[in-house]
């Protein structure tokens, strides 16, 4: 049985009608739908931290889906999963490849940044200053990338690079 038909939560029943509904009356081929079908089941398994079927479901998508656009969802969500276990090389690669096909996805490269500021924050534990300094200033770099996307998002990361003087090269800064 598909994920969409033993969904229990309300909001989650109302979206798979919506989505059911947009298929039905959206002029796409059967790959196209399939591939939805199985994104939609990916975000539903992956919004219960069931990480391994939406990565099945997100996997059989991305053979199906052919748009560029979708696809980068499919794969920023790839990387979700594997940044949410640890697996941030992975994660930065699958971020990596939603990017190139898609460059207007701010949260991706606000997550990004927050790999990469996670490692420099790992490095000064390991008082490995050198390594600490690049991992910051890649996250910055990433960072202003996502806000010049998203002016009114990313908050905490604007805060950060004013209070460590990298907030630079971003209109209205």
């Amino acid at each position: 049985m598909p994920r969409s038909q033993k969904n229990d939560n309300f909001i989650d029943k109302t979206f798979t009608v919506l989505a059911d509904i947009v298929l039905k009356i959206l002029p796409t081929s059967k790959e196209e739908k399939e591939a939805f079908s199985y994104y939609r089941d990916g975000m539903s398994a992956q919004s219960e931290g069931e990480y391994a079927e939406a990565l099945e479901n997100y996997y059989e998508a991305l053979k199906l889906e052919e748009d560029p656009y979708d696809r980068s969802y499919i794969l920023y969500n790839i990387g979700l999963i594997y940044a949410s276990n640890g697996e941030y090389i992975k994660a930065l690669e699958y971020y990596h490849q939603g990017l190139e096909l898609n460059f207007k996805l701010p949260q991706a490269l606000n997550n990004i940044a927050v790999i990469y500021h996670y490692q420099g924050v790992q490095a000064v534990e390991e008082k490995n200053i050198e390594l600490s300094k690049l991992m910051f200033d890649k996250a910055a770099q990433y960072w202003q990338q996502a806000i010049k996307l998203a002016p009114d998002n990313y908050i905490e990361a604007q805060n950060w690079l004013k209070t460590t003087g990298r907030m630079k090269n971003i209109q209205g800064y």
